[in-house]
């Protein structure tokens, strides 16, 4: 099943793109434009017209792809073809599927304008490394926060920008013993802190996806339970940390405490999140659109206005700069993420035609899950996408696949925030410890140890324990709510 695999770093002219594929960079950006305008009221048009962008820039970008990228493309058209040979209301569910795939393209798009605009801020940066010089005592919290707000826009970039600059910082040490102990403590704080966003963040996939496929799911309704996910995942990592911190062979030389005031520090970063978050509850209140459409429409928006403030104080010629950045962002960025836009789009389509073609084959063999108890099924969640996770499945395909074949909150007579809960804690805990999520195979090659290594070895723990934990909230939840 297709993996999620950390962004090719963009070809800025280092490597070659074939010129259709350059051009093929406006595709993605439509499609975005496309779902936008749906958002707002475009209805039809512009839902079809994001389809077609959407399917175009799959067909393009699968000329030079690799034959495990293009496997899932033709598990697709499969697919298709069984839903056309064996299902009368086919049209609908190829629709649905397409319109699934589309949302993701779009909000991919949308991310990855700001994920560029952050990676040539000095003020991002140097906060990154304020972040990764904290000493022992301080260091772990600080990166899991770090990674947590990191996280929060730049999705999986978090990892790659903090991750460099922790292991930059950890190879200055002389003693191979500390250094490889501080590598590792260094990036999994990062990668739990990133994996936190999962359960609540409005800009990320899990979200998305738990909030469109569960009847009556809002995320302003489910945000504040999700929270609370999001502050056990990092309580737990802290405390196991502690709790089992490596024995040295000799103790560690004492580090002076990094000078500096953390609110200077975190400032442009909270700044930018405030401006975001803000920004998303504003539309929301005063367009009434989805929290999805505030931020597909928002985050392009703050990144155009970010890259322009960056080149103010050079002078003149920020309005060039802004175009110019925008022009290598749609003909060279884009087209660089080419095989992450296909995978994307694959995992949300065959989740959301595979159940279309379940359901009913199913009904057909009398399964019923309604018949299941309502907490276990909420349990399992937890456990379920982790799990297939192990097993190569993207949690975006699994939970479309899953979801849709569970009966609704309302049957289940839970809360759907409740549901939405155990989704995105099952997708935080893949994120951690699945070999083929981009979080672990970016701290695999940042620690230099197979993903496999960097997901089961140093985080199989953490995810059993904070499984337990994330499915005891889970039960408590239900009976709150």
């Amino acid at each position: 099943m297709p993996p999620s695999t950390p962004p090719s770093p963009p070809r800025n002219g280092m490597t070659r793109i074939p010129e259709i594929t350059r051009l093929a960079g406006i595709l993605p950006a439509a499609v975005m434009l496309c779902v936008i305008w749906a958002e707002y009221g475009g209805g039809r048009i512009a839902a079809i017209l994001a389809g077609i962008f959407a399917l175009a820039a799959v067909a393009v970008f699968s000329l030079d792809a690799r034959f495990s990228r293009l496997a899932f493309v033709l598990i697709g058209i499969e697919l298709t073809v069984w839903a056309m040979l064996s299902h009368d209301g086919w049209q609908a569910g190829l629709a649905a599927a397409i319109a699934s795939g589309s949302l993701i393209v779009a909000l991919f798009t949308a991310l990855s304008a700001i994920r560029s605009a952050a990676v040539s801020s000095q003020e991002i940066l140097e906060t990154g490394r304020f972040l990764a010089r904290q000493p022992p005592g301080l260091r772990y919290v600080a990166l899991t926060v770090g990674g947590h707000l990191f996280g929060l826009i730049l999705l999986y970039g978090s990892i790659a920008l903090l991750g460099s600059l922790a292991t930059d910082s950890a190879a200055r040490e002389p003693d191979p013993e500390i250094r490889r102990h501080r590598t590792r403590r260094m990036l999994v704080a990062i990668q739990r802190g990133f994996a936190a966003t999962l359960t609540w963040s409005p800009l990320g996939f899990s979200m998305v996806i738990s909030t469109s496929l569960v009847p009556g799911a809002d995320w302003s309704l489910v945000a504040l339970p999700c929270l609370v996910s999001a502050g056990l995942l990092m309580f737990g990592g802290w405390a196991l940390d502690t709790a089992f911190k490596p024995r040295l062979s000799q103790p560690a030389p004492p580090r002076p405490p990094e000078t500096g005031r953390w609110l200077i520090h975190l400032r442009p970063l909270l700044i930018l999140l405030s401006a975001v978050i803000a920004g998303v509850v504003a539309l929301r209140l005063l367009t009434g659109v989805e929290v999805i459409g505030a931020v597909m429409s928002l985050v392009p928006a703050v990144a155009i206005a970010w890259i322009f403030i960056q080149r103010l104080p050079s002078g003149a010629g920020s309005l060039r700069y802004t175009g110019t950045r925008i022009a290598g962002f749609v003909t060279r960025e884009l087209p660089g993420y080419r095989g992450e836009i296909l995978l994307l789009f694959m995992a949300a389509f065959i989740g959301s035609l595979g159940s279309f073609l379940l359901v009913p084959l199913m009904a057909d063999l009398g399964l019923d899950l309604s018949a299941v108890p309502p907490m276990l099924i909420l349990v399992a969640l937890i456990w379920i996408i982790p799990l297939t996770g192990q097993l190569g499945m993207n949690p975006i395909l699994s939970v479309s696949l899953l979801v849709p074949l569970l009966p609704p909150p309302e049957a289940m007579g839970v809360s759907p925030a409740v549901v939405v809960g155990a989704i995105t804690g099952g997708w935080a805990l893949s994120g951690v410890t699945s070999p083929f999520t981009a979080s672990v195979l970016l701290a695999g090659s940042l620690g230099q140890v197979p993903p496999r290594h960097a997901g089961l070895v140093w985080n199989g723990p953490y995810a059993g324990v904070m499984g337990l934990v994330l499915s005891l909230w889970v039960l408590l939840l239900a009976q709150i709510l």
